[in-house]
């Protein structure tokens, strides 16, 4: 909400769409915002066909695609990011492991 400004949200903002896999993809800018300049690696969570989550960052935009029932986590991941400044790992997920007391 600090971007909101009256001039950030008319040329930037954030997308929500379906995919027809099914699932969701989120774009959210970061033109204009003091997360422009860092980097989110690649993080891909695959559980079953309809459980997964990827998110990354790349030409100053956060990308989520995830699974129909994972909306949430999505949004929780870039919400982790955007305020803890480090990348969000999944308690307990084979595919990025424990995170350590250090990371959050």
């Amino acid at each position: 909400m600090e971007q909101c400004d009256g001039d950030w949200e008319h040329e930037w903002g954030v997308k929500i769409d379906t995919l027809d896999n099914p699932g969701w993809i989120v774009r959210i800018d970061l033109e204009e915002t003091d997360l422009e300049e860092r980097e989110y690696p690649r993080q891909d969570v695959e559980r079953t066909t309809h459980d997964w989550v990827s998110a990354w960052t790349s030409d100053k935009v956060f990308h989520v695609a995830c699974g129909p029932g994972n909306l949430t986590e999505a949004l929780t991941m870039f919400r982790s990011w955007a305020t803890e400044k480090t990348p969000c790992r999944t308690a307990g997920d084979p595919q990025l492991g424990e995170p350590s007391r250090s990371e959050h």
